[in-house]
């Protein structure tokens, strides 16, 4: 196995144990989040369909989430400006 696949697969174990979103992932692993998304979304169904397939269960949950996350973020901002 290349560099990119265990890069891949390591992206990809990580991100379903920790729930963590795809900006999270690129900073724990020093990457960009748009490699990150290539990783998940172009790489990983042609490494591991199922893994693939579950990732992809994770990220629409953090997309139907992320005005919730977005909001708290604001509010937590502007507790700060006070």
């Amino acid at each position: 196995m290349n560099n990119l696949n265990e890069r891949v697969l390591k992206e990809t174990n990580y991100i379903l144990k920790t729930n963590k979103t795809v900006r999270e992932v690129a900073s724990e692993f020093n990457v960009s989040k748009s490699t990150v998304h290539k990783d998940l979304q172009e790489r990983l169904p042609k490494i591991n369909q199922e893994l693939f397939s579950k990732v992809q269960d994770l990220m629409q949950q953090h997309i139907e989430e992320r005005h919730l996350r977005g909001g708290e973020s604001t509010k937590n901002k502007y507790k700060k400006l006070k």
